[in-house]
């Protein structure tokens, strides 16, 4: 199948510009797919955000959850796969700090 531009319908394009109508509709495609279906999170029969919506938790709780689901499949810049989950499991911490925080009626969060 020959992909075609999404603006004119033209099937003439050149890497990620449309040779047509100059578009970048192969970008803005792969841009759309980062958004809408992230990988960390679309690897998932249910994804965090549908889960986390359902049930109606609260902002820390859904934050501890996305935090966990991604760890391990989120890569940050300039950092390797191991670096990256740390960082998400300490974003778990973090989340879990502030809630015990709350609970104990401290001010700082």
């Amino acid at each position: 199948m020959i992909p075609k531009c999404s603006w004119c319908g033209d099937s003439t394009l050149k890497g990620f510009k449309c040779k047509l109508c100059g578009e970048k509709t192969m970008a803005k495609k792969k841009n759309e797919e980062i958004v809408r279906e992230p990988q960390h999170y679309s690897r998932w029969v249910i994804e965090p955000i549908e889960f986390i919506m359902r049930n109606k938790f609260e902002f820390w709780r859904g934050n501890i959850i996305k935090y966990v689901v991604r760890a391990g499949f989120k890569s940050y810049e300039g950092k390797d796969s191991t670096e990256s989950e740390i960082i998400d499991l300490e974003k778990v911490i973090r989340y879990s700090e502030m809630r015990i925080n709350h609970l104990k009626g401290k001010d700082k969060l």
